[in-house]
């Protein structure tokens, strides 16, 4: 097995020297990432929008995608989005919302029915309101919120509260840049994607709670080490940890991406994007935070803990 090993047992990278540049190019690319998403906002799919969803399945043979854009578009239904997903015979067809209600959206299955044909099987049709899309846009926000303040909380009475900050600055960094990028490059985001970006944030918390789970460790065994040599110690001690879960977590992924079909890609690029970008956050900000916080040794301790209280640096 040592032939498997990707990072040696000791490692003594000093991941605090570069503690500035990381914030800064954190700082900079949230900013970005929020410039981007309020400037081009998120493609928003049809659960947020509001819409048209219908499956078919051709019936002689593999569906010819080209052709049946042609088909539809010359119906005058604004923007109807058609993908191959599974089988190259499945396929999926999204159709904006229209003007005039219920009815309306009524009237775009027919159409679709009748330039189609029987030349295809009518697997599952869904229409989404404005009002159900508006509710949903809602929920998916207070869901993230929701998450962003339980973790405020768990982490404040495990730890201490600088741990605490650092844990939910990370993550919203995280949660941020999964936005922008999803903003920047145009992929559609739907309640998939909300669902990628609630796992992220389970993700990059529980990386990061191993990290401070070590580095309060240290903090009680290294009582005359600075904060920033435990923290480097720290990071060390976890990094074979770290890179292995990440590469074999991204290893399922990228199967899933490649393999998963179409309905599962969303989630799966979101999550590949989630792990890369949440196993940074948790080196490079959520543990030299503590140092910009002033957390000393004595801050690790909690009076539950052993009663030899660790000097302060």
């Amino acid at each position: 097995m040592r032939g498997l090993r990707l990072v040696p047992d000791k490692t003594y990278f000093t991941f605090m020297k570069w503690r500035t540049i990381s914030f800064a190019f954190a700082v900079a690319t949230t900013i970005l990432s929020l410039g981007i998403v309020a400037v081009l906002g998120l493609n928003f799919g049809i659960d947020f929008r509001g819409g048209t969803l219908i499956e078919v399945q051709t019936k002689d043979g593999p569906a010819n995608i080209s052709a049946m854009r042609e088909i539809l578009g010359d119906l005058g239904l604004g923007d109807v989005q058609i993908q191959e997903f599974g089988a190259p015979n499945d396929v999926l067809i999204r159709v904006q919302e229209q003007e005039g209600g219920e009815l309306a959206q009524q009237a775009v299955i027919e159409k679709v029915k009748g330039a189609l044909g029987d030349q295809v099987e009518y697997r599952r049709v869904e229409i989404v309101g404005p009002q159900v899309s508006g509710e949903l846009v809602e929920s998916g926000i207070i869901a993230v919120i929701a998450a962003l303040i339980a973790i405020l909380i768990y982490i404040w009475f495990r730890f201490e509260w600088q741990y605490a900050i650092g844990a939910v600055i990370s993550t919203t960094h995280d949660v941020i840049l999964t936005l922008g990028l999803f903003a920047a490059i145009r992929y559609e985001f739907n309640l998939s994607s909300i669902a990628a970006v609630l796992t992220i944030v389970g993700y990059s918390l529980n990386d990061t709670v191993v990290v401070y789970d070590r580095i309060r460790d240290n903090l009680r065994r290294y009582k005359k080490m600075s904060i920033a040599d435990v923290i480097d110690l720290s990071i060390n001690d976890m990094l074979s940890r770290t890179v292995n879960t990440s590469l074999t977590t991204l290893l399922a992924l990228l199967a899933l991406y490649i393999f998963g079909g179409e309905i599962i890609r969303g989630f799966a690029f979101a999550m590949i994007w989630g792990v890369i970008i949440g196993t940074y956050s948790s080196t490079f900000i959520a543990a030299p935070i503590l140092i910009f916080l002033n957390l000393r040794p004595h801050a690790g301790k909690k009076d539950s803990d052993t009663a030899e209280a660790p000097a302060a640096t």
